[in-house]
């Protein structure tokens, strides 16, 4: 484990390369005998110097929902990191691209929670009777430490994406909320474009089978830390698309079928 004293120092370098849009090196090349508690650690230290400066907690997010990332990052679980309320943008219009440093964009579903949702043991089936409803999100992803070494040219571990908040950074929610029994959730598929070209498709199957396995997962991850998914919380259950990347004036939208869309611009 990390000592306290170098946890607040990576937490410090992740708040100032947020602010600055100048990424920081892999925390996990400088120390090499980093785990994946030390990047949890590093990302709630950041968490709190946000919530210090008046920063309100929203949600979670879960990250490494699919196989096939879970096998590239050499983990067996998904990651999950802490929604602020800055990080929430309304669909249809410009969201600034100067917030991010590499945005990149995932099509998912987000649970608002109704009642709360408390581990150990929770199961899916609790997640969809403690859910309100259910309601098509993209989350913005961005990297304030590098993805790739700027002189390595190796990718980043699972250790440093966990410190880094797991990459999350913003979040947009639009077209039709259902109740969670309205549809077959493990059917709803999106349509991701980008400049009006299709990028990405994907169904909501892919994340963990069911995408309100990640949300019970995290409840029960939670738990030894003495925290709960909270009444009127936002989950961002795992994206179903590979991440595309953003640029200043780029345009996206993401086509749910039935569920509506969502749509913005990088301004």
């Amino acid at each position: 484990m990390l000592s306290t004293e170098v946890i607040q120092q990576l937490a410090g370098e992740l708040h100032r390369s947020e602010q600055s849009r100048m990424q920081v090196e892999h925390f996990s090349k400088r120390y090499p005998q980093m785990t994946i508690e030390d990047g949890y650690a590093i990302s709630r230290a950041w968490v709190k110097t946000k919530l210090a400066e008046g920063r309100v907690v929203k949600g979670h997010k879960i990250g490494l929902t699919s196989r096939a990332m879970q096998q590239a990052s050499q983990i067996s679980e998904p990651d999950y990191g802490t929604l602020l309320d800055d990080m929430f943008f309304e669909q249809g219009g410009d969201i600034p691209f100067t917030r991010f440093i590499a945005p990149r964009i995932e099509v998912e579903l987000a649970f608002v929670l109704g009642r709360k949702l408390e581990g150990p043991k929770v199961t899916i089936f609790d997640v969809l009777a403690a859910t309100d409803y259910v309601v098509p999100a993209i989350e913005i992803i961005d990297a304030r430490i590098e993805q790739f070494d700027r002189n390595t040219k190796q990718m980043r571990k699972v250790f440093d994406t966990i410190a880094d908040n797991a990459a999350n950074a913003g979040i947009v929610m639009g077209g039709r909320p259902v109740k969670p029994d309205a549809v077959d959730l493990r059917w709803v598929s999106a349509l991701l474009f980008k400049n009006g070209v299709i990028e990405e498709s994907g169904v909501a199957a892919a994340v963990l089978n069911h995408p309100a396995t990640g949300v019970a997962w995290l409840a029960n991850k939670l738990a030894p830390w003495g925290e709960c998914l909270e009444v009127g919380e936002v989950v961002l259950g795992g994206s179903f698309t590979r991440p595309t990347t953003g640029a200043p004036g780029d345009t996206f939208h993401a086509d749910y079928g039935p569920l509506g869309s969502i749509s913005f611009r990088f301004g």
